[in-house]
């Protein structure tokens, strides 16, 4: 699928070595999508003394890590119950802040900030996030509506150029016999 792509690209650009790119990541509306935040350690972080802030602008807070556990008392309600981070991979660097059942007013510029509180050492990651209606899929008629000729209407030409084709073989076999 195109978002699972997508979301792989997002995933190996983040996991650059060298510090992090800006990245833009897409979704489509409902689908759930991963917004890539990486930092190398030089060994695992200590998550009880670290703070993660992920969000819009400098006021929207999006979802909020501190002293090792989720704090999400201030998260912006747009975003209650549809956000998550990869607890079990933080203390190795993955930041990346996970959002189910994507709306259109989800599509903005979402910053990953993470500080060490012993040092005030922070590192600051921005991904852009687009968000894009499904496409409208047309059903397929239903077997019955497809046999249906509606009156007056022309009947399909490729088969009509078969009964020749069919002739011309049955001919030759009813006079070889």
């Amino acid at each position: 699928r195109e978002t699972a792509l997508w979301m792989v690209a997002c995933l190996l650009l983040a996991s650059l070595p060298r510090g992090q790119l800006d990245t833009t990541c897409h979704a489509f509306v409902g689908e759930t999508v991963v917004l890539p935040c990486t930092t190398t350690p030089p060994g695992e972080l200590t998550l009880s003394k670290s703070r993660l802030y992920w969000q819009i602008g400098t006021k929207q807070l999006v979802h909020f890590f501190q002293n090792g556990q989720d704090s999400l008392e201030g998260q912006d309600e747009k975003f209650h119950g549809r956000t998550s981070l990869f607890l079990d991979q933080m203390k190795y660097g993955n930041l990346s802040l996970k959002i189910s059942n994507v709306q259109l007013g989800d599509n903005a510029e979402y910053s990953c900030i993470y500080r060490k509180t012993e040092n005030h050492q922070t590192k600051k990651f921005t991904i852009k996030l687009n968000v894009s209606a499904l496409p409208r899929i047309e059903e397929p008629p239903s077997p019955s509506e497809q046999n249906q000729i509606p009156s007056g209407s022309p009947v399909d030409v490729p088969s009509l150029a078969v009964l020749p084709l069919c002739f011309l073989f049955l001919v030759p076999l009813g006079l070889w016999h």
